[in-house]
């Protein structure tokens, strides 16, 4: 049995839940987030607004899904009333984002601009050219956008060119010397 599973969830007051048997959908001030869990566990919640994971049958399967949806269903309270934030930075001569519109344009060095669009219930901030920040109420959606901009241009060793997330250490290599 999962111990993190066994704790329930508490609701604060300014969001709203909507619980069926294995889908669940959470309103809050930041953004509404929801998601559809496998059959093997029921999501309910009791009076004293709590949401509480079950295990519907005795299976391996099940008892990893059911600590797995409690920390899951965790993270859509916290992201509906607080949010999720990641900083990135970009490092390099002329490297540089411009937002435009629903879009953000990267200049990496290459020889072509990169176009990102924005998805749905994210918010790109740009400062200085050079320092974004994602915003959003979904923490796996917020992570994959992170990852996919810092994929466009990931770090490398040696001059610690590239995107990068706050915080994200690079090991620097040394060049080639000459003999």
């Amino acid at each position: 049995m999962s111990r993190i599973g066994k704790q329930p969830v508490p609701i604060p007051d300014k969001v709203k839940v909507d619980v069926q048997d294995h889908s669940i959908k959470v309103e809050g001030p930041k953004g509404k987030v929801s998601k559809t869990f496998a059959d093997v566990v029921k999501l309910s919640v009791n009076d004293k607004r709590e949401i509480i994971v079950t295990p519907l049958v005795d299976s391996r399967f099940a008892n990893a899904m059911y600590g797995t949806a409690r920390s899951i269903i965790n993270s859509m309270i916290k992201g509906a009333a607080v949010g999720f934030t990641k900083d990135l930075e970009i490092q390099g001569v002329g490297f540089k984002a411009v937002a435009k519109g629903k879009q953000i344009e990267f200049s990496l060095g290459y020889s072509h601009q990169i176009l990102f669009d924005i998805p749905e219930g994210i918010k790109v901030t740009i400062a200085d050219n050079t320092k974004l920040k994602v915003e959003g109420a979904d923490k796996q959606l917020v992570g994959a956008v992170t990852a996919e901009i810092r994929g466009y241009y990931p770090p490398e060793p040696y001059k610690g060119k590239g995107v990068r997330i706050v915080g994200e250490r690079v090991r620097r290599k040394e060049g080639k010397t000459v003999a």
